[in-house]
This record gives structure tokens, C-alpha cells and sequence, in this order.
């Protein structure tokens, strides 16, 4: 994951969740992100399977990308594995990959699923897909 010319995550070891109608999200263990450039935010959201997300903005030198990053400080039990992992949001970054593919952002501002050639949709996030 790149933002202002400094990988700021890069792992072989993430964990890839899926949920219904969503592009994968990849957390991404905390020994593989640059948290020296993460500044944890006030905000948080609740979710009814993995429990109370955390948020983060990236900060690097002169550039910001805000609330780019979330992480599960005390997931729900069945998501234990993702404690303090970090997924990101592609559309808030310079780029995020997938192997040696740049990953397309899911559609909209809340979700963050990383969109790939090998992924097909349709995906939540787009106009008229909040009921579904």
C-alpha cells in the first residue's frame, strides 16, 4: 500500500475477509504497516460481527490521507485473528495491490473492499446498493 512515495503496508501474511456483497478486505498484521506514520482518530463504528472499529489517519510530511485505516482493537470472538490489524482503503491512498495488481476501490465512502481483475461484482457501496 503507497501513499506520498513511502509503502506504508506490505505483507504476504494478511488475512482476506469476505462478507456478502463485498469485495475482499485484507487485514494486514501490525508488524507489516508503518505505524510510525499512523495516527490513531477519535471516531469509531460498530460492527455487529467483528465489534468496535478504530481509525486511522496516514501522516507524511506534508501530505495527510485522513481516516485511511481502521483496525479491531478487541474483535468479537469469531474474528479474534485480525486484533489490531489494519485494513485500508484504496480510495484514500495512492495506490494499494494485490500481487503485482492494482486494486480498484469498492464503490462509495463507508466500504473498503480491494477490487481485482479475479473479483466480480456486483458490489455494495454503489448508488441504490445500501438496501441490498
Amino acid at each position: 500500500m503507497l501513499f506520498a512515495g513511502q509503502t506504508i503496508a506490505s505483507s504476504s501474511r494478511c488475512y482476506r475477509l469476505l462478507e456478502t456483497s463485498h469485495p475482499p478486505v485484507y487485514y494486514i498484521p501490525p508488524a507489516d504497516v508503518r505505524r510510525d506514520l499512523l495516527v490513531r482518530e477519535s471516531g469509531q463504528t460498530f460492527c455487529e460481527y467483528k465489534g468496535v472499529a478504530a481509525y486511522w489517519s496516514i501522516r507524511v510530511t506534508d501530505r495527510e490521507a485522513c481516516l485511511a485505516a481502521w483496525s479491531y482493537p478487541s474483535p468479537s470472538g469469531a474474528f479474534a485473528a485480525i486484533r489490531d490489524y489494519f485494513a485500508f482503503y484504496a480510495g484514500r491512498v495512492d495506490a494499494c495491490f494485490v500481487d503485482d495488481e492494482k486494486v480498484t476501490p469498492q464503490p462509495g465512502d463507508f466500504y473498503g473492499g480491494w477490487i481485482t481483475s479475479a473479483i466480480a461484482g456486483p458490489f455494495k457501496g454503489g448508488p441504490g446498493s445500501q438496501g441490498w
